[in-house]
This record gives structure tokens, sequence and C-alpha cells, in this order.
């Protein structure tokens, strides 16, 4: 098969290959919005695009396709309407499996140009996908461009330059000579092929549909095994367009279209996720979501290499600062980016009881709590603003987990900030809530060293420094933790604590007062997650992440 889209693609490969080496400043798809980026009219397209979608029934090219389904509710309160087609996987499964001889076979720059060549057509749909990741994720709509869009392509991207740079590591064929002394050498000619593990089944999440979807769609891609995207019953559309986009270039290019398909549940009562993570077809499972399921998938799908990200409890450390309004500004956008539906968003803050130095003076526990829930409510006091970063709740079950929070914190420690519902000003029955701040004492472990999902956070008070790096270790190595963030003047307490995020595994910020957040992660630089600490097995992205995927067989003969 022609390699004309790994020529087309090339420079940005390289570019994308230079990154992940360097680890310095790259994106490859432009985050801002503006028309001068994306044409004038970009933005109108895209939300019409969006709209066409709603109420109606979106197409697939897929075997096995028996009827359709789908029940999506926009958290800023209306149904979506769409509906996708269901398939009889024991159709679907062993076509798709077929399926990976070819995809095997076209080797692996043309499987790497056809991937990138799926990501410059998602990016040119970024509006589309981001209307549709702000109304089944919740997030505001700039951050759904640009973390369900532009940002989770850098994620896409960044998997296929480790994927491609782990396959290139062996040569594709070779001739072997061995001297033999007197007599004539032995010549074998050798053929090393890539060949990918099996069907690769991706499990969506609802609250990062594309984000955490893109780099384990992207990593079984291009290593050459077909790829089962199973969404979030809440988050369909978004990788639904996706998976569209991905089968029209396959078409394109006289490829089986269902190389990338996408299992829904016929009865979201009764799912199907569980059946189809143990097919002896699935070799690989990628899962982004809640510890109990990650851990099943963990304990019952022998036949794959499952790579999961869970649950955790993040935390910051704040021991002293030399610019305490800097402090308080970046936590109160921190914890309100979102509402707190971040992976990344810190749940335990640990304060000392006697206060901490700062560039204000000395600054009493209670002060620093107080701070910081004023800092939240004069951030969140513009009605637009709120609207854009809070965003909405994605699912009920959050909005109910904050009240039982509150109702906790009245019982074992004090309500710094109550979590109110503010009103979006564009989508009037949008389910909004603001950050919920509770004080406890340390010794309240039970309440604060397990992760309650949302804009929930524990200002923990603790006997010393020393204490509170102790409290945020155990944290991380006994519930896990994607983020670690820390404020401190002196060297040496950094050093401490540096070696304390090392020793759980942990990803460490520190002393961030600027325009940079602890929730936040950027592609080719950050590595998200480490797989050092339970909260996830896998890091995005490292050789470790794309490297089992495939295998190298072999083929020789004589000369």
């Amino acid at each position: 098969m022609s390699h004309t889209l790994f020529e087309l693609h090339k420079a940005k490969l390289d570019a994308a290959l230079n990154a992940i080496r360097t680890r310095d400043y790259y994106s490859a798809y432009p985050e801002s919005p503006s028309p001068r980026v994306y044409g004038e009219t970009a933005d109108k397209d895209g939300q019409a695009a969006f709209k066409a979608h709603l109420n109606g029934s979106f197409k697939l090219d897929m075997p096995g396709i028996t009827g359709e389904a789908g029940s999506e509710v926009s958290p800023y309160g209306f149904d979506l309407g769409v509906k996708y087609p269901t398939v009889d996987i024991d159709v679907l499964l062993p076509a798709m499996n077929e399926a990976r001889k070819v995809w095997r076979d076209i080797g692996v720059e043309a499987r790497t140009g056809i991937c990138l060549e799926i990501l410059k057509r998602i990016n040119q749909r970024s509006f589309e996908i981001g209307y549709a990741v702000m109304h089944t994720s919740g997030q505001g709509f700039m951050m759904a461009f640009q973390a369900g869009g532009t940002h989770a392509q850098d994620r896409g991207l960044e998997a296929v330059a480790y994927g491609y740079d782990a396959m290139a590591h062996s040569a594709g064929s070779a001739t072997w000579t061995k001297p033999q002394g007197k007599h004539d050498p032995l010549v074998m000619d050798k053929t090393f092929t890539v060949a990918g593990r099996g069907v690769a089944l991706v499990i969506g999440c609802s609250t990062f549909p594309t984000w955490n979807t893109y780099p384990g769609m992207f990593a079984s891609l291009v290593t050459g095994n077909p790829v089962i995207v199973k969404p979030h019953p809440a988050g369909i559309l978004p990788a639904a367009i996706s998976i569209q986009i991905a089968q029209e270039v396959l078409a394109d290019q006289g490829l089986p279209p269902h190389i990338v398909s996408m299992v829904i549940d016929a009865d979201p009562a009764n799912p199907c996720t569980k059946t189809l993570a143990q097919r002896d077809e699935v070799k690989l499972i990628d899962f982004t979501g809640n510890t109990p399921f990650g851990d099943w998938l963990e304990q019952n799908c022998h036949q794959a290499q499952v790579y999961t990200e869970k649950a955790g409890v993040n935390t910051i450390i704040i021991d002293s600062t030399d610019n305490f309004k800097g402090l308080i500004q970046n936590l109160s956008f921190t914890l309100s980016l979102y509402s707190g539906q971040m992976c990344t968003t810190p749940q335990d803050i640990f304060i000392p009881a006697g206060g901490i130095e700062t560039d204000q003076g000395h600054k009493s526990f209670d002060e620093v709590a107080e701070a910081l829930g004023t800092g939240i409510t004069r951030f969140l006091s513009d009605p637009e603003r709120a609207g854009m970063v809070l965003g909405c709740i994605q699912a009920e079950v959050t909005d109910k987990r904050i009240d039982s929070a509150r109702e906790l914190g009245e019982k074992i420690g004090t309500v710094v900030r109550e979590s109110d519902r503010p009103e979006n000003p564009w989508f009037k029955e949008g389910r909004m809530r603001s950050p919920l701040l509770i004080a406890v004492d340390a010794d309240k472990e039970d309440a604060y060293m397990e992760e309650l999902f949302g804009p929930i956070s524990f200002l923990v008070r603790t006997d010393s420094t020393d204490h509170s790096i102790e409290l945020a270790h155990k944290a991380v190595k006994n519930h896990g933790a994607i983020t670690m963030g820390c404020y401190s003047t002196s060297q040496a307490v950094l050093e401490q604590i540096e070696e304390a995020a090392l020793d759980a595994g942990v990803a460490l910020s520190v002393n961030l007062t600027a325009g940079v957040y602890v929730n936040q992660s950027a592609a080719f630089s950050d590595f998200h997650a480490t797989g050092c600490n339970p909260a996830a097995n896998a890091s995005l992205s490292d050789l470790a992440y794309v490297a089992n995927r495939f295998r190298i067989i072999q083929s020789r003969k004589h000369a």
C-alpha cells in the first residue's frame, strides 16, 4: 500500500517525536477557538453540525448491526435524542479479528499515516466535537474545545508518536551472515513483522469522553490492533463522531471501516462491558473510571493486557509561601475548574494547625481557610466566568454526593464554604455546583482518605508540616493519586516533599502561583499518572504504554 499519508504528515510526526524526547512545549493543534485559526464560520458551522446530530440516527459502518439505542441527556438540561447502532458482538468481533490481518500487512508507516490523517480530520471538526463534549460531560465550551478537542488530539498524536518510536526500534528485514571459518558463511534472509496483539477495547468515561479515549485508541491502532470503543452511556456522541471520522479515512484507503468500531449498551440497565471485556478476541483493554470496575478488569480479564486509570486522593501540602495572593488565586481556579470533576483535582489540602508564614505575615489555619473560601467566591462572582469555568455536574450521583459530604462536614468538622447552585447565564436548567470546603482535624481519616468525586475538598488541620507530608504520602500509597502539590519557601521542606512524592510514585507540582495549575496536564511534556500507585497502572504516555501492544514476528530462510 502507498505510504502517501505517512509522507504527507511526516513533518508533524517528526515534531511530535522530537517533543516526546525533549519534553519542551509542543502542541500540534491550536487550542484557541479563534476565527483567525479555524475560520470565520468554524464555530457557527460546528454548532450547526452538533445540532444536526440531535434527535436523529447516527450512522456507523459495522457488521452485525441489530438496531439502535441511546439515551444521553445534556447536563445543561435537555435530551440529545441521538440513536446509535447496536451490534451483535458475535458477528462484530470475528470480523474485526479477520480485519486485523490486512491492518497488520499494510505495515508500520501506512498505519501511522492513517492515524495521523484521522487526527487531522478530527481536528477539522473540533468545534462540532467540542459542543458534543460540552453537552455530554458538562464542561464549559472553552474547556470542552480544549480538553475535549485539541488537547485530546495532542494526546492522541503523542500515543501515535510513542507507538511509531517503539515499532521503529527493529529493522523490517535483514541479511544475516555468520562466518564459518574455511567454509562458506551461513547466509539467511530474515523479515520482522510488527503484529498487533488482537482486538483492543477502549472503555470511555463520562467526564472526559475524548481526552481519556484517544490515547488508548491511537496507541492500539497504530501498533496493529483493531479498536472497539465502548463509550460511557452518558458520553457517546463525541466518541461516535471520532469513530465515524476514523471509518471514513479507513474506507478512503480501501480498508475495512470496522477496523475501528463502537459498541454501546442496547439496554443501559444491562451493560455489556464485562461480557465484551472477557471475549477471547480482546487482547488489550484501556479503562478510565471507578476503582471497583478497574479492579474487576485487572482481576478477571486474564486474556488481555489491561491499562487502567482509576480513582485517587490528590493532595496539596501548604507549609509557607512568598506569594499568598497567588497561592489563593491559583487554588481558587484549581478547585473551581469543571467543578472538581477531574482525576487531577486536589481533594485534601494539608495545613499545619499552627498556621503558615507568608509574605503577608503569619496566617493562622482559620485565616488560610477563610482566604481560600473567599477567593473561590470572588473568582466565581462573575456569572459568565462561573458558567464557563464550573460547567455543569455531569451526573446526578455527583450532585447528591456533594450534599452528603456537606452533612458529613457538619458532623465531623466545619463547613468553610457552602457549595451553592449558581445559575448558568446561557442554560437556565444547567446542573451547576460550586466548590465545597470542609475543615477537619487530621484524625478524621475515614472521611478524607477516600475519593469523593466532585467539587469537594477537605482542609486538614495537621500537627506540623512533617505530619502533612506523612499524611499526603499515606494517601497516595494506600489510595492512589494522579497529582500532588505543595507550597513552601524552605528548600529543605521541598526536598522532603519531593522524596515523599518519588517514594509514593506521584507527579508533584511546586509553588504554582501563576497560569499553570496542578490539575492541568500538557501532552508531550507531562506524564499523566505514573503507574506507580493504586490510582493507575499506566502512564499517558510513555514507551511502556505502547510497547506491549504489539509483538515482532520473524520469518527466516536461507539466502
